[in-house]
């Protein structure tokens, strides 16, 4: 099992998206995602938050909330754990990403995008500014088929 961090960066009404195209092999080829990636040793998850968009974007946050752990299941990816953030304040020049191309994207349109089906039900929680939420996603292949929102299953027609 695997630890990553997620972060949406806010500028107003838009999202800093990341869209991977990038790399030959990436579970994410294609997809528009936040900023983020997997922890280093010792690391917290603030940590790697902080390291990641750093890394990615050039940006060192200075505002950010800890939001939630997505939990997914996965018959091709295996097991992961997202520790899933939010932030709205920064220091810095955007950078040239090398896992893919970076966009600010309006919130409304985040959905329109090819993203990975259960990530609309997270952005749903955030922009509901849901309290902090475990969430497990379950896909087979690229297929969503379970979301289990604080142990209670939930609809995943979204």
């Amino acid at each position: 099992m695997k630890n990553t961090t997620l972060c949406y960066i806010e500028d107003g009404e838009r999202y800093l998206m990341l869209h991977r195209v990038k790399k030959t092999v990436d579970e994410n080829k294609d997809k528009w995602i936040g900023i983020g990636g997997k922890f280093e040793e010792g690391e917290s998850p603030e940590d790697c938050v902080l390291r990641e968009v750093r890394e990615e974007t050039g940006l060192t946050l200075t505002r950010y909330r800890y939001r939630g752990i997505v939990t997914f299941v996965s018959n091709v990816w295996g097991t992961e754990y997202m520790h899933l953030f939010t932030a709205d304040a920064w220091t810095g020049d955007l950078s040239d990403c090398d896992e893919g191309d970076l966009a600010w994207v309006r919130k409304a349109d985040v959905t329109s995008l090819p993203i990975w089906p259960g990530d609309k039900i997270f952005l749903r929680l955030l922009a509901e500014e849901a309290p902090f939420f475990s969430l497990k996603l379950v896909y087979r292949d690229e297929t969503l088929t379970e979301a289990v929102l604080g142990g209670m299953p939930i609809s995943i027609a979204v």
